[in-house]
């Protein structure tokens, strides 16, 4: 596992005893299947995802674990732990290129034109980042009843990354998409691919979806009328003062 993984999350803005859990995780599935890199060298990396994949299907059925990982309590839960905690390292490797990070986060190429082409993403996804950390600090927001299900990091499902995967009191997905800024229409098919992808899982359950963003397009707004199980939500910024007290 390389160094630098911790850098990368921590960028994301994942807590530290998430990276924490991450890195560990990480580590068993390299013990057990050997380094990642080498798997996605190999082209058997997915090979290695089908096997750490245990549905409500295999629960319901009582199959035995199908993994190398060896551990106690739910099969269910903790291969899904372990799997996203690989396909984060996989990302994670997709994204650097093999190029290791600097201690800002940034590989050396990102480093030098960073300023003159990569700012305004970088902010969005920094604002994104931080706005996700403030959902998770106050999930009650967005609804009452909403629990958090994902360990504390993104939910890898077939089309992407859940940005927070709740629950609610009748034991229904609520999926959680955040957008800093407007949005624009393709948010709709991402959430609802995420949706889906969530019923492939586990067809037994319902699933329902927020988007949460400072405004919304016209597009975007004609369809969630059209999905009753879709929710909009404007986030708003607040600014706080206080003074700097400086020795005269």
């Amino acid at each position: 596992m390389r160094n630098d993984f911790e850098i990368w999350m921590e960028r994301q803005g994942y807590a530290e005893n998430t990276r924490g859990a991450q890195l560990h995780r990480v580590g068993k599935v390299e013990k057990c299947y050997g380094p990642i890199d080498d798997l996605i060298a190999s082209n058997t990396f997915e090979e290695v995802i089908r096997e750490l994949t245990y549905s409500t299907e295999d629960e319901r059925l009582g199959r035995p674990n199908p993994s190398r990982i060896q551990f106690n309590g739910n099969i269910r839960n903790n291969l899904a732990s372990y799997k996203n905690a690989a396909l984060r390292y996989g990302r994670f490797l997709e994204e650097t290129d093999g190029v290791p990070l600097d201690d800002e986060g940034d590989t050396e190429a990102e480093f030098s034109d960073r300023v003159a082409t990569a700012q305004p993403e970088r902010h969005k996804l920094a604002l994104e980042r931080d706005m996700q950390a403030a959902l998770r600090r106050d999930i009650l927001s967005l609804g009452k009843d909403l629990s958090i299900v994902d360990d504390g990091v993104e939910r890898s499902v077939a089309s992407g990354y859940i940005d927070i995967l709740c629950e609610n009191e009748a034991k229904d997905f609520v999926v959680v998409e955040l957008k800093a800024g407007q949005t624009d229409p393709r948010v709709i098919a991402q959430i609802l691919g995420y949706m889906g992808d969530l019923l492939e899982e586990e067809p037994a359950r319902s699933v329902a979806g927020i988007i949460v963003a400072h405004e919304f397009d016209r597009r975007t707004i004609a369809a969630a009328r059209a999905i009753p199980n879709l929710r909009l939500m404007k986030y708003h910024v607040h600014f706080s003062f206080s003074e700097l007290g400086i020795a005269q």
